[in-house]
């Protein structure tokens, strides 16, 4: 468990980031390269590749250099642990929503004991 726990620390810190999330947006349409990433942000280009070794260290994107051009691409199948926590949570919440209902309706029902109860007719 705390392999797994690690490992989500690990992609959530990495995607609590707005810029780091900006990244994989723009990763989502296709690989791009460090100065493609770093166009839309006022930043340093020193700054974007912190994001981009944070994303990359999260194991959520790759690069490749060849000459002087780094490109980064998304991870196939990185989101898998973040998507079955989220399911396991999804779950696990929708059956204590579920019993809590129960508990409600039957709050809500009148008892029976208090409708039978003749003293309750005066």
């Amino acid at each position: 468990m705390t392999k797994h726990s690690n490992d989500l620390d690990t992609l959530f810190s990495a995607l609590s980031d707005p810029t780091r999330r900006a990244i994989l947006t723009r990763l989502a349409r296709g690989p791009a390269t460090l100065s493609d990433l770093h166009t839309p942000h006022d930043m340093a280009l020193p700054s974007l590749m912190a994001h981009v070794k944070k994303l990359e260290t999260a194991g959520l994107i790759s690069t490749e250099k060849q000459g002087r051009i780094r490109t980064c691409r998304l991870t196939p199948g990185a989101f898998t642990p973040v998507q079955s926590w989220l399911e396991e949570q999804r779950s696990l919440w929708t059956s204590r929503l579920d019993r809590f209902d129960a508990y409600v309706t039957q709050l809500a029902q009148p008892n029976q004991e208090q409708t039978d109860d003749p003293r309750s007719k005066d």
